[in-house]
């Protein structure tokens, strides 16, 4: 019940923070992005403080151990592999157009006779 109320008090300094914003509106751009700041940090030290909290901030440090250890392609290979794509995306283009016409030329000047003028 307790991590429920200390949600419930994140959620209110981080909804304060979107309100100062706009409630500071004749104040300087760089205040009343402040305000916003200032709720969402606190709304975060907050929420740090309860369980759920802390098991999001373990499953963001797991995350990020396994984003280090994934084989990242080099530019050379990113680069091939666009191109490939491109390439398939160009072919299948071509191939759906050829498609479709020949559709149209069977349907509508062999099958229904509608001539195009």
């Amino acid at each position: 019940m307790a991590d429920k109320l200390k949600f419930a008090l994140a959620l209110v300094l981080v909804a304060a923070g979107v309100a100062g914003f706009y409630l500071l509106g004749e104040v300087a751009l760089i205040l009343r992005i402040l305000s916003v700041l200032a709720g969402v940090l606190a709304g975060i030290a907050v929420a740090w403080f309860t369980e759920p909290g802390r098991r999001f901030f373990l499953f963001g440090q797991e995350a990020w151990a396994e984003t280090k250890k994934v084989a990242w392609p080099t530019r050379k290979e990113t680069v091939q592999t666009t191109g490939v794509v491109f390439a398939f995306v160009v072919v299948m283009a071509i191939f759906l157009w050829l498609t479709d016409k020949s559709l149209e030329w069977v349907l509508y000047d062999l099958i229904l006779g509608w001539k195009k003028s």
